[in-house]
């Protein structure tokens, strides 16, 4: 049984037409371990949304038979989805769990904003993040049916796309119940960067970028 159903996928084909310029890569990383819930799911909704335009590049890996890659792209647990511009790989937009209902037009938005090379940052939020210059990690604690949920997931892939000092990780807290529990998450969504600034709740991107700041100089101090 399809994931994206026959209206979707039409529209879903009008999208792409419009907005995919250069090709992009999706990286999937699955397991065979039965404790993997969704891996199969993963790579179908993968699968569905590739075939859609020659744009878009699937490749999938086992996460037990590729450590080394998935080392080398960040990729700690499964499945996990990464949204790269084709020959340009990296970790840095990141989903752990299936992107399913809110979450799946996080997935599109990515694909067309990696495609089109353009993400939209307010100007003074750009300027704060052209001054984080130590790495952050920003999770986003997110749940499918959570409607705020994308814009926080948004505006973490979107820094995450203009300044490689940054990755941002999407993570479904129904799979990922344990990591949840331990970043306190009890609303969603949850941000943690760094695991040390945490807020709730979607901001703006003036207010997100102030918080990758706070963390970026809590990282420098650190080194020192």
């Amino acid at each position: 049984m399809a994931l994206i159903g026959d209206s979707d996928q039409n529209y879903l084909r009008g999208e792409f037409s419009k907005h995919l310029r250069s090709n992009v890569e999706l990286i999937v990383f699955t397991s065979k371990d039965a404790s993997c819930k969704y891996c199969k799911e993963t790579i179908q909704l993968a699968e569905e949304v590739s075939v859609l335009t020659d744009k878009i590049k699937l490749t999938v890996y086992d996460f037990n038979e590729n450590n080394d890659i998935a080392r080398q792209l960040g990729v700690e647990k499964y499945p996990t989805t990464l949204v790269c511009r084709d020959g340009e790989r990296n970790g840095r937009i990141k989903y752990s769990g299936l992107p399913s209902g809110y979450e799946f037009g996080s997935l599109i938005e990515d694909i067309k904003m990696v495609s089109e090379d353009e993400a939209k940052i307010s100007a003074k939020a750009m300027e704060m993040l052209s001054r984080v210059e130590n790495p952050v990690n920003i999770r986003v604690f997110v749940t499918p049916t959570c409607p705020y949920c994308p814009r926080a997931v948004n505006t973490a892939h979107k820094f995450a796309y203009k300044n490689e000092k940054v990755i941002g990780e999407m993570i479904m807290s129904s799979e990922f119940s344990k990591e949840a529990q331990e970043a306190g998450v009890t609303a969603v969504p949850h941000i943690v960067i760094n695991d040390e600034v945490r807020f709730d709740g979607a901001r703006t991107d003036e207010e997100f970028a102030e918080f990758l700041l706070e963390a970026s100089s809590s990282s420098a101090d650190r080194q020192i």
